[in-house]
């Protein structure tokens, strides 16, 4: 039987997530809530809930954990059947704890399943049939082969006309700001759709200067949306700047996600034929349902929420 592939495909690492009730730290809880989180899967499940298309696939361990995150995509209408359990190697693991008013967070990925994901794993028919590739720096950051894997994958979405979203979701943790600057902005110039916040693009660049990063980004072909530039969004189309404002959230309990949240709004949005400032709009009002709800994917928007708020005409684009 010939599968039709999902609209939007990702993957990456999804991790077991463990956190104390309330605002606990590690060192004094006693019990632990157990979750999941990764960009790639949070965001492919906020896609399925905003009645988007959407496939996430990687490679897990053929453990408790890895068959919970699988179960809980599939349950959330994510297409997972390219998806790998791996007997070799475990699922990775992040421990988070608020303390001092500051979330942190403990990861246990080192050659974890995921790690370890090869370029010969991909299907390459399932890429192929997909209207829209979504990748992040995070994938490329935890192993070489896994950043072999990312490349291959935009490779053969760009010969088959498949359009390359890619969120460089920069993590200082994984590796040094100047690793980071050779992989990621070659990317950056593959991408159709580039996603990155403010505060990453100067790391990225290396300067404080909006005129010297508008620069750079004039350069490449993609829409750039920079996150978190002040209060506002900043869209640049084809040499045309927009600015959307944010929307407001009404009370923010968690900011965990909120990235992913945006990034699922506006591919979202793009599939159904939204303009660029348009989808930034419909991702800023996702975004800001995350915050004001714990955990990694689990606030995320249904479709009938979004609307309602973008049919209110408080909120004004102007």
């Amino acid at each position: 039987m010939h599968q039709t592939s999902p609209d939007i495909i990702t993957f990456g690492e999804s991790m077991a997530l463990f956190m104390p009730p309330e605002h606990k730290a590690l060192e004094r809880a006693t019990v632990l809530e157990q979750g999941f989180g990764g960009a790639e899967s949070n965001v492919a499940i906020g896609i399925a809930r905003l009645g988007g298309s959407a496939g996430w696939f990687g490679v897990l361990g053929d453990d408790p954990f890895g068959k919970m995150i699988l179960k809980t995509l599939r349950g959330e209408g994510v297409d997972v059947s390219r998806s790998i359990l791996s007997s070799d190697a475990p699922t990775g693991m992040m421990f988070r704890e608020h303390v001092a008013g500051r979330t942190a967070v403990h990861y246990y990925r080192k050659h974890s399943a995921a790690s370890r994901m090869e370029p010969e794993q991909l299907d390459e028919q399932y890429i192929r049939g997909a209207k829209l590739l979504h990748v992040t720096g995070i994938t490329t950051a935890l192993s070489e082969s896994s950043r072999r894997t990312v490349l291959r994958a935009i490779e053969i979405a760009k010969e088959a006309g498949v359009k390359v979203c890619f969120d460089p979701n920069l993590r200082l943790k994984l590796w040094s700001i100047e690793e980071a600057r050779e992989t990621l902005l070659p990317i950056a110039e593959q991408a159709d759709y580039f996603l990155p916040g403010w505060d990453e693009l100067k790391l990225l660049y290396n300067t404080d200067s909006f005129e010297e990063v508008k620069e750079k980004l004039l350069q490449l072909n993609a829409v750039t949306i920079v996150k978190g530039f002040g209060d506002t969004t900043l869209v640049l189309d084809n040499g045309k700047e927009t600015l959307v404002p944010f929307y407001p959230a009404e009370k923010v309990i968690d900011t965990v996600g909120a990235g992913d949240g945006f990034c699922a709004g506006f591919l979202a949005g793009i599939m159904r034929g939204m303009t660029p400032a348009q989808a930034v709009g419909l991702a800023s009002i996702n975004g800001s349902l995350v915050v004001q709800m714990r955990g990694d994917w689990e606030a995320l928007p249904e479709w009938s929420a979004v609307e309602q708020r973008m049919s209110d005409k408080v909120w004004v684009e102007r």
